[in-house]
């Protein structure tokens, strides 16, 4: 019998926890699944002993086969390093047989696999999607892994058909996520048939050219990571400089705090934080801008949040005809006094 079509997910990690972003591509790649007959397979960077992390997430997240991938020289503990996760995701294929569609997630280093491994494979890539689906051939054929996506900032919607037989699609978890795409379908497989296969991979050329003397991680603060935040307050010009009230607002809102370019390009945050089509995409339930003019660019990196809360002094700002909530005032001011009734309210319902 003929082994089913797989979609291979990369699960990227951060050791102990795997990225949110892993149960919004099993969650997709579970539909197709369900829709299609295939089978799903998740690759994860991981040592070959027992680390307890052996097992990866997949499992716990429904997948049919896991397979762990020891990369000579790798860091087990930070799948995000590009040349391991493409050996991952490469023995991942080799082991699955009729693969159809790869997932990862539109990251900074998922874009950079994605266009790796296409071409490696030869294989039709997408990168920036926000959904994907299978649309089956008038003649009765298997299909093309269709991919919708937005461009032009949001201007316009496009789908994009990947007509080589295998796609990789790097998908915008948190837009995928935004209508309940986090939600795995009620009859995932369970984690006790999952079997794991373990691999081990010599790095390519490139990736063994390359030497690490050493790793400095960044010192870890109490506010969530950017891109993965539920709520985040972006500072821009109308801040004068100011983060005080952002950093504050977030604080009290426990969400992570963002930046426009030009704040970035000002040095009054670090290019870390810039939000926007050439920084970081976020797509969180709540995004406050303080002080931002709305410019394309970055709207382009945020346009996929839930609420939209913009504060400006400018009541032509470009922000506002995006804004749910458009409030005309001083940020500087106006920040303070809403961090203040934040905890205010949350002493009130906790006492």
């Amino acid at each position: 019998m003929a082994a089913a079509p797989a979609v291979v997910v990369l699960i990227d990690h951060r050791d102990p926890r795997w990225l949110r972003s892993a149960s919004a591509l099993l969650a997709a790649a579970h539909r197709l699944a369900r829709d299609h007959g295939w089978d799903v397979h998740t690759a994860w960077v991981g040592h070959d002993h027992g680390h307890g992390h052996d097992h990866g997430p997949g499992g716990e997240l429904g997948a049919a086969v896991q397979h762990v991938v020891d990369v000579e020289g790798a860091d087990p503990h930070l799948a995000s390093t590009v040349s391991a996760a493409l050996e991952a995701v490469v023995a991942a294929l080799d082991a699955t047989g009729p693969a159809r569609l790869v997932l990862l997630p539109s990251t900074f280093e998922g874009r950079e696999v994605a266009a790796r491994l296409a071409a490696a494979t030869g294989a039709g890539v997408v990168v920036g999607a926000s959904s994907v689906t299978v649309e089956e051939d008038d003649d009765g054929g298997s299909g093309h892994v269709v991919a919708q996506k937005s461009v032009l900032a949001g201007s316009w919607h496009t789908r994009c058909a990947v007509t080589s037989e295998l796609a990789i699609v790097a998908l915008d978890t948190g837009a995928a996520g935004s209508a309940d795409g986090a939600s795995l379908p009620q009859d995932t497989p369970s984690a006790a048939v999952a079997p794991v296969v373990h691999h081990h991979r010599a790095p390519r050329p490139a990736g063994a050219a390359v030497e690490v003397l050493s790793r400095s991680p960044r010192p870890a603060g109490d506010r969530p990571a950017l891109a993965e935040a539920d709520v985040v307050v972006v500072g821009g010009r109308g801040t004068g400089g100011d983060f005080s009230g952002v950093e504050d607002l977030a604080d009290a809102l426990g969400g992570a705090v963002g930046a426009t370019r030009v704040a970035t390009d000002e040095g009054w945050a670090p290019r870390a934080l810039q939000v926007g089509q050439t920084g970081v995409t976020i797509s969180p339930r709540l995004y406050v801008g303080a002080g931002v003019s709305g410019a394309v660019h970055h709207r382009g990196g945020m346009a996929a949040s839930g609420t939209v809360v913009a504060i400006n002094t400018d009541p032509d700002a470009p922000i506002f005809e995006h804004a749910d909530i458009a409030v005309v005032a001083d940020a500087t001011t106006l920040l303070p006094a809403l961090a203040e009734e934040v905890r205010a309210r949350r002493s009130r319902e906790t006492g």
